[in-house]
C-alpha cells in the first residue's frame, strides 16, 4: 500500500496532512472488515482505490512540483527510497509466511516460488490474473497472498509514471494540456474496465495495472488541479462549510460503498468502482484544503497510529486471516474470532513497525557494518538463531519440487456427480424415463419405508444450490428422480434469481423447489425477495441451513432463512445444520461438504421434509 509520506520539506508541502492517516485507516480497515465479515461489508475492498488515490496524489504532486521548478527529477533517489520502504516488510512477510507453509500448510507449496519471485519483481498482479483465485472466492483453498496484487499495480506505477509524467510536461509545456490528457485517461482506464468485465475472466480486470489504473490517475489529476502548496487556509466561512458538507458527504457515500457495492456484481465494473473512486478523490480533496475541518476531524491518536502502520497491516492481515481460519472454526464464534484475529494483526504489524520499520528508516543496510555485528546477550543470539531457523524453513520450502497437489476424494467426486447431474437432468428435459435402483436397496441406504420411497419417486423438484448440493445431487436424484438439479461450486446467493429465471423460461421450476445457498456467504434483503418473487406464492420452496463452522456467516445465514421461513407460508425450514451438528463423521475435511455417509443423511433429510408437507 501507499507509504508513509514525508512532510519535513516546507517548501513542498506547507502543512503535515495528518488527516490522510485517517483516510489510510478508513482504507485498511475497509479491507480488513471485508475480509473478516464478507457478507456484512461486501464493498470492503473499496479501500484499495482510496490507497492508490493517495499515491497517485502525492507522486504526481512532488514531480509536477519538482519539474516546474526545473529540478532534477532525481528518479535514482526516488526509487531508491520508495523500494527501501517497500521490500523490507514484503520480504518478512513472504519468508514468514512460506515457512509457516512449509511447517503446516504444505498444499500451498505449489507455485510458491513462481509467487515468490513475481512478488519480488513486482509482477504479482499479473501472475494472478492467469494463475491465480478470484479475490471474492471465499471458499476455495485460499492463497495467503492474494492481496498483494495491490503492491504489484504501485509498484508498476512508482516505476513508470514519474517518467510519463516528465515527458507530459516535456511535450506540451502547459499544467492544464497536461491535466486534460491524465483525466482522459483515467476515463480510458475504467472504459477498459467495463470493455474486459466478464463474470468468468473477472481476474483480469480486478488485478490489471491498465484496468485499475484510474485511481491512481484520478489521484494523479487531484495533483495537478489541487496542488498543496496552492490551497488557502484563509477562505470565507461559506466555502469552508461547502468543503465540510462535500466532505462529510464524501465520507457517507464512502462508507455506504463499503457495505453495499458487490464485487461480483456488473455495476462494479461498469462504472461502481469508478465513481466510488472519484468520491474517494473528492474527499480527499477536503482533507487536503487547509480552509476545511475534515483534516482535523480525521486526526487522533488511534488514526495517526493505524495511518503510520497502513502499509505493514495490509500486508500481514491476510496471512493471518487464512491461516488462523484454517486452524479455528470462526463461525462458532465468530464475534470473538474476529476479535483475535484483529489482535494477531495488531501484535504483528507492531512488531514490524518497531523492528524492521522504524530502525530502517533511522539506519539504512548499506550502514551496517555487517563483518563487525556481534551480539552482546543471549536475547540477542536466540534471536538470531531463530531468524536462521525461520529463513532456512522458507529456503527449503522455495527448493520443493513444484507439484501439483492431488485432487481429493472430494473433489474428484463432486466432479463426478457434476456430470451425472448434467446427464439426469437432460434425461428429465428429453422426457425420457428415469432408471432408478430396486426400492429395497434404495430403502437399505436412506433408512425410509417403502411408502416414503414410492411417495418420493413421484416428487417432481427443482433444486437450486453451491458445491455443497452438487456434492449430495447423485443422493438426491436416487431418492426424487425427477428431481432437476442445477447446483454449482462456488454459487453465491446473488446469481440465484438470475438462474431461477432461467429454469422458469426453460419450464424447469417445479412446484417444488428446494434452496442450498449460504455456504459462499450471507444474503442481502433485496436478493432474499427476488428469490422468493421469482419463485412465487404458488409454490413450495424448502430452503436448507447451512453447516458452515469454518465461516464467520454461519449463524447469520441460519438466522437468515429461519426469518424466511417464519414470514412466508409457503417456505419450509430444512434444518440441516441442527441435524448435522456435531456428526463430524458425516463431513469431508473442511468440515462443510460431505462424505457419502453425510451426502445419504442429507438427501434423506431434505426428502422427508418435502414428504411431511405433502
Amino acid at each position: 500500500m501507499n507509504t508513509k509520506k514525508d512532510f519535513s520539506n516546507r517548501q513542498t508541502r506547507p502543512h503535515h496532512v495528518t488527516g490522510i492517516d485517517g483516510l489510510r485507516t478508513i482504507a485498511v480497515l475497509g479491507v480488513i472488515i471485508y475480509h473478516l465479515l464478507p457478507t456484512q461489508v461486501k464493498g470492503g475492498f473499496l479501500g484499495v482505490p482510496l490507497f492508490l488515490l493517495i499515491s497517485g496524489y502525492f507522486i504526481t504532486y512532488q514531480f509536477s512540483k519538482k519539474f516546474e521548478r526545473g529540478r532534477a527529477l532525481g528518479l535514482g533517489h526516488f526509487y531508491a527510497k520508495r523500494f527501501y520502504r517497500l521490500y523490507p516488510v514484503l520480504i518478512t512477510m513472504l519468508v514468514l509466511t512460506i515457512a509457516y507453509i512449509t511447517l503446516f500448510a504444505r498444499e500451498l507449496l505449489h507455485n510458491i516460488r513462481q509467487i515468490f519471485v513475481t512478488n519480488i519483481l513486482w509482477v504479482y498482479n499479473w501472475w494472478e490474473i492467469y494463475h491465480g483465485q478470484s479475490y471474492f472466492d471465499q471458499f476455495a483453498n485460499k492463497s495467503p497472498f492474494t492481496h498483494l496484487w495491490t503492491l504489484g499495480v504501485e509498484a508498476q506505477f512508482y516505476v513508470l509514471w514519474p517518467v510519463i509524467i516528465y515527458f507530459l510536461f516535456k511535450i506540451f509545456k502547459k499544467r492544464s494540456i497536461v491535466q486534460y490528457i491524465v483525466l482522459v485517461l483515467a476515463f480510458l482506464s475504467a472504459i477498459e474496465m467495463a470493455i474486459l468485465y466478464h463474470p468468468t475472466t473477472l481476474n483480469r480486470v480486478y488485478y490489471g495495472t491498465d484496468t485499475r489504473a484510474f485511481s491512481l490517475l484520478l489521484g494523479s489529476w487531484l495533483g495537478l488541479v489541487w496542488p498543496l502548496d496552492r490551497l488557502k487556509k484563509n477562505i470565507s466561512g461559506t466555502a469552508s462549510r461547502a468543503l465540510d458538507g462535500l466532505g462529510l458527504l464524501t465520507l457517507i457515500i464512502t462508507l455506504y460503498g463499503f457495505i453495499s457495492l458487490d464485487g461480483q456484481s456488473a455495476f462494479t465494473y461498469y462504472g461502481g468502482m469508478f465513481f466510488y473512486s472519484v468520491v474517494g478523490m473528492v474527499l480527499m480533496a477536503t482533507i487536503l484544503h487547509p480552509g476545511s475541518h475534515m483534516n482535523r476531524w480525521l486526526t487522533n491518536p488511534f488514526f495517526t497510529w493505524c495511518g503510520q502502520r497502513s502499509y505493514g497491516i495490509y500486508v500481514y492481515q491476510y496471512p493471518v486471516l487464512v491461516f488462523y481460519e484454517r486452524a479455528i472454526n470462526v463461525g462458532v464464534h465468530p464475534v470473538v474470532s474476529g476479535i483475535e484475529e484483529l489482535a494477531i494483526i495488531v501484535i504483528i504489524s507492531e512488531c514490524s513497525y518497531r523492528l524492521i520499520e522504524q530502525p530502517l528508516l533511522k539506519q539504512r543496510l548499506s550502514d551496517i557494518k555487517w563483518d563487525k555485528l556481534c551480539f552482546n546477550n543471549w536475547r540477542q543470539a536466540s534471536l538470531a538463531i531463530v531468524a536462521l531457523l525461520v529463513v532456512g524453513t522458507t529456503v527449503y520450502g522455495l527448493c520443493q519440487p513444484n507439484v501439483q497437489p492431488k485432487k481429493t476424494d472430494l473433489q474428484k467426486r463432486i466432479e463426478k456427480n457434476d456430470q451425472l447431474t448434467e446427464q439426469h437432468n437432460k434425461q428429465l428435459s428429453k422426457g425420457k424415463n428415469i432408471k432408478t435402483a430396486k426400492i429395497s436397496t434404495i430403502q437399505k441406504k436412506y433408512q425410509l419405508s417403502k411408502t416414503e420411497i414410492e411417495r418420493a419417486q413421484k416428487l417432481k423438484v427443482t433444486a437450486v444450490g453451491d458445491s455443497v448440493m452438487l456434492d449430495a445431487s447423485d443422493s438426491l436424484q436416487q431418492l426424487m428422480p425427477h428431481a432437476y438439479v442445477d447446483a454449482k461450486v462456488g454459487r453465491q446467493g446473488s446469481q440465484t434469481p438470475k438462474i431461477l429465471s432461467q429454469l422458469k423460461d426453460e419450464g424447469h421450476l417445479n412446484q417444488i423447489v428446494v434452496l442450498n445457498l449460504g455456504n459462499n456467504g450471507a444474503m442481502d434483503q433485496k436478493t432474499i425477495d427476488e428469490i422468493l418473487n421469482i419463485i412465487g406464492k404458488d409454490r413450495q420452496v424448502y430452503w436448507v441451513t447451512p453447516h458452515i463452522p469454518t465461516k464467520s456467516w454461519q449463524q447469520q445465514v441460519n438466522s437468515q432463512i429461519q426469518e424466511v421461513a417464519k414470514k412466508h407460508h409457503n417456505v419450509y425450514l430444512v434444518n440441516w445444520y441442527a441435524a448435522s451438528n456435531g456428526q463430524s463423521g458425516w463431513f469431508a475435511k473442511d468440515g462443510v461438504h460431505m462424505n457419502k455417509q453425510g451426502n445419504n443423511h442429507y438427501a434423506k433429510l431434505i426428502t422427508k421434509t418435502i414428504l411431511k408437507h405433502q
